[in-house]
């Protein structure tokens, strides 16, 4: 890719460049104080680094280097950019860990974050998505993002939507995206999740997270797509997500989801394929009826208890009162068995005695009253 490219965008608000077989590297001489708005390199044969020299491009707010072959680890400098709204990696070459942020409101402003087919490993970044402002509220104008000095132009995307690779010719203000499947990603998914209410699509799908669900996702009411398949979660399908109206696609397949699958009128509307691939579910979708305490619902956890267990279901459960119950009972009567077959309980019988001459007197002492009062 030639080098003046950089010095080019400093005369120029949109760069759109994507599907030409560039080859070579991203510039690394972008000027300051350019007005580039808009970077688009998507589809092409870039390798090498992300050139830190982008953090110049204070105004940027659309940067695409998606489906390239660029070898490198997340780009935290981007995190500074004040104005940068869509933030597309996908499907490079990207690895190594997603490490807490270190600037104040990094990325405060992103409304799509995608960084999916790469080779990222480690927890989720929690602390990046306490920090996505944009994505916590809705935006009720909603309008088409454009360069503002190019209103002839409107900005335009490829992506992955609702699990179809389609290219937004306008970009909604109102779209908000968070997907970082096709990873590496371990660990559990966090609940602070939970706070980005505008979120329309959440995708963690073909990563290893473990752990439970968390029911405070319930509390994304904006979401239409959530795609968490292909992991190692484990645990019940939290109700709350029964409450999620706009939700009209969500894939919960290839875990180890276990228990009733909830009721409700939108879970009603989602067939096999969507909790294919977990044996411990039950429940209408998947043809399995659910026996004793499969039947019964866990109770809803708060968004601040951050997930769905409760003492009596991790551990103290009624499973676990009643097998301890029945062992000390069993217990108790093989140890009376054993002693009484063997030996005589000394203790025990002089406690008896005691207890049978004491009754005795007290038998006597009472006839002799009452023989008294009668005569």
């Amino acid at each position: 890719m030639p080098q003046c490219l950089g010095n080019f965008s400093s005369m120029l608000s949109v760069l759109h460049l994507g599907m030409n077989n560039l080859q070579g590297t991203i510039p690394s001489t972008f000027s300051k104080d350019n007005s580039l708005e808009y970077l688009n390199l998507n589809g092409n044969e870039i390798e090498g680094k992300i050139s830190s020299s982008i953090i110049n491009c204070t105004m940027l707010q659309v940067l695409d280097l998606g489906n390239n072959k660029i070898e490198d680890t997340f780009p935290y400098f981007l995190e500074i950019l004040p104005k940068l709204q869509i933030l597309i990696l996908k499907s490079n070459k990207l690895q190594g860990l997603v490490k807490d942020l270190n600037a104040y409101n990094s990325f405060s402003k992103l409304r799509i974050f995608d960084v999916s087919d790469n080779n990222f490993s480690g927890s989720l970044p929690t602390r990046y998505f306490n920090s996505l402002g944009t994505m916590m509220t809705s935006d009720q104008n909603m309008i088409y993002m454009g360069a503002t000095n190019y209103t002839s132009y409107v900005y335009s995307i490829e992506m992955t939507w609702k699990g179809v690779e389609i290219e937004f010719t306008k970009i909604r203000s109102t779209i908000r995206v968070l997907d970082l499947s096709n990873n590496n990603f371990t660990g559990e998914i966090p609940k602070v999740i939970g706070k980005l209410k505008a979120l329309q699509q959440l995708n963690l799908s073909h990563n290893s997270l473990n752990g439970h669900i968390q029911s405070s996702l319930g509390n994304l009411t904006n979401l239409e797509s959530l795609d968490l398949s292909s992991n190692l979660l484990t645990g019940r399908i939290p109700t709350q997500l029964g409450g999620l109206t706009f939700l009209a696609i969500l894939n919960l397949s290839y875990n180890q989801l276990e228990g009733p699958i909830p009721s409700g009128e939108q879970f009603n509307t989602f067939d096999a394929s969507s909790f294919e691939g977990n044996l411990g579910l039950c429940g209408s979708q998947v043809l399995k009826k659910c026996y004793g305490d499969e039947a019964r619902s866990l109770p809803p956890s708060s968004f601040d208890e951050g997930d769905d267990s409760t003492l009596f279901g991790e551990g103290f459960g009624w499973k676990a009162v009643t097998v301890g119950y029945g062992c000390g009972f069993v217990f108790g009567v093989a140890t009376g068995y054993v002693v009484f077959r063997t030996k005589k309980p000394s203790w025990f019988l002089r406690m008896v005695e005691d207890k049978w001459n004491l009754q005795s007197k007290k038998t006597k002492k009472n006839a002799g009253r009452y023989g008294a009062r009668r005569n």
